[in-house]
């Protein structure tokens, strides 16, 4: 059986099978990839160089993202990585209250909240400024567990995602962590856990394909029932 089999008769997922839901924030709860989009491009303009499309993007876009910063163009031996980073950060934390959650996302939360899940995030995003944004869309009550990074730098969640499972009281096969980059499926790799993806994000469903994970088409795909 291909793929593209596995992918369509698993167009719903259900969760009857797990306890516990791990669910990544930017580009899967939370719709901000067009931000980032927008912001990394205006980095590139006031370098010089060439602006990356929503496909381009969505090819690309990886962790760490430091990798992903010199595969647009970026030069070290110009300005750190640091640097850029921060002017980046500084951008979205400006706008980034004009972003809103995935649709059905609040709805979804709330019903597995209620269907008897524990949930919990895993981000990529400071832990500080995730706290701050989970409480400002109302959804931090959801989750028993909220884990981010130490800094902006976003290097990756292998390492908190380890930590949280150590602290949850479910085993690894109980658990299902939610996602839409490749690096979801990585750090789901790392933990010991399922994975779906979800192409509502910052990868595109063609390079989501090839993790060889369940592919849903939108979060509403996640069957309660």
């Amino acid at each position: 059986m291909g793929f593209a089999d596995i992918f369509w008769q698993n167009a719903r997922m259900d969760l009857k099978r797990y306890r516990h839901l791990i669910w990544d924030w930017n580009g899967t709860l939370l719709d901000d990839a067009w931000l980032c989009r927008e912001i990394i491009n205006s980095q590139l303009r006031r370098r010089g160089l060439p602006e990356i499309s929503t496909e381009r993007y969505e090819e690309i876009f990886d962790f760490p993202v430091e990798k992903y910063y010199r595969a647009v163009g970026f030069d070290w031996s110009r300005e750190t990585f640091q640097e850029a980073g921060t002017e980046f950060i500084v951008e979205y934390e400006k706008r980034k209250k004009a972003c809103r959650l995935q649709p059905g996302a609040r709805e979804l939360l709330e019903k597995i909240a209620e269907g008897g899940w524990s949930q919990a995030v895993l981000s990529a995003y400071s832990h500080h400024a995730l706290e701050e944004f989970l409480g400002y869309f109302g959804v931090r009550k959801h989750f028993r567990n909220v884990a981010g990074n130490r800094d902006h730098f976003a290097a990756g969640k292998v390492e908190q995602g380890l930590k949280m499972l150590e602290e949850l009281p479910v085993s690894p096969e109980e658990t299902l962590l939610i996602g839409d980059t490749t690096h979801d499926a990585e750090v789901a790799k790392a933990m010991g856990v399922d994975c779906v993806l979800v192409p509502c994000g910052h990868n595109s469903p063609d390079r989501l394909k090839e993790c060889g994970l369940v592919l849903l088409e939108s979060l509403a795909s996640l069957r309660l029932e």
